[in-house]
């Protein structure tokens, strides 16, 4: 049979998962003897690479990050050790690879294509949703919905001790999942590198909002601007209003796989193997306004992700300064 292998690099995202047990069950299916890849690019640089199971992937579909870890590799940066992760590949003779991860690892595996001619398809896997190409990433939809949860239960802290909190997300360069949270939790105010607002213009608003009885804020405050506790600041020195800084951090990252995750895992994981059966050499599997398609390497991982527009008006549209209800 061929063989094939999967590993997840960079930051785990619940989604990965319910993507490595589809994997081991469409690889039986179609045929495949399935590898695990365990440690990322660093494992396998150093050989950690083991025949795949299904007892391995029994029960796994419910839980969060990766059974077969990952990593961060400085070392894949280095054209020896990249080739020292393809003997190790050819010695076990693999020649297909399945690989979750985000742009970074999409660059690393560019080089390692076109150095070492190893097939593979990347698998976009990352909660900042910041990869050219696709409108989604796995896991984004699992963070969501623990950044959802989070806000509203300080909501009802904010609102009893008639509080400012200042919830800041991930998301490293994106403000993706920030705009979103914000607009579906009813925030006041949000706050990310793609929308240049001055919270010096909300000053007169929020203080008619208080005279009119208004007695807690809650905002949303992507990582990128790395300004959480200068806003929390502003909140208490300009308007007099307690305040508290919130920082979501790696609990965005983990948690049970949400439904529509495992389902994307499944769907995204079908997709990559068919492409590597059908000929397709170095791919990333994009899912855009609905539907599949496949995109070249050079297209993905060489482009920067820009927020959607319609999304991005509808955040300049609600949290305008002129937008701000006296």
């Amino acid at each position: 049979m061929d063989k094939i292998a999967i590993l997840c690099s960079g930051g785990d995202v619940s989604g990965m998962n319910p993507a490595i047990k589809r994997f081991v069950e469409y690889s039986f299916a179609k045929g495949l003897e399935p590898y695990f890849i365990h440690g990322g690019f660093e494992g396998l640089i150093d050989g950690h690479i083991t025949p795949a199971t299904y007892p391995d992937v029994a029960g796994i579909i419910t839980r969060g990050g990766t059974k077969i870890k990952s990593s961060r590799s400085p070392r894949f940066h280095e054209a020896r050790y990249r080739t020292l992760a393809a003997n190790n590949l050819k010695a076990q003779g693999i020649d297909k690879l399945i690989v979750l991860g985000g742009d970074g690892s999409f660059r690393g595996m560019e080089l390692f294509y076109h150095e070492h001619q190893i097939a593979f398809c990347g698998i976009p896997s990352t909660i900042d949703n910041d990869i050219n190409g696709t409108d989604y990433c796995l896991g984004v939809n699992t963070a969501l919905e623990v950044i959802k949860n989070a806000i509203d239960s300080i909501r009802d802290t904010a609102s009893s001790f008639r509080r400012a909190f200042v919830i800041e997300t991930m998301g490293r360069n994106c403000g993706y999942l920030a705009l979103v949270s914000a607009i579906t939790s009813g925030a006041e105010l949000c706050l990310i590198p793609e929308m240049n607002l001055n919270i010096e213009d909300y000053k007169g608003c929020f203080e008619s909002q208080i005279r009119k009885g208004r007695d807690y804020f809650i905002v949303i405050v992507s990582e990128a601007l790395q300004n959480s506790h200068a806003v929390s600041q502003w909140f208490e020195q300009e308007l007099g209003v307690e305040s508290r800084v919130s920082v979501l951090g790696h609990i965005q990252r983990g948690g049970n796989p949400s439904v529509y995750d495992r389902l994307m895992a499944y769907q995204f994981t079908t997709y990559a193997i068919d492409a590597l059966l059908e000929g397709k050499t170095h791919s990333i599997i994009c899912y855009t306004k609905s539907h599949f398609s496949f995109k070249s390497i050079d297209e993905v991982a060489l482009n920067s992700y820009q927020l959607d527009k319609e999304l991005l008006a509808l955040g300049h549209e609600q949290f305008a300064p002129s937008q701000c209800q006296m």
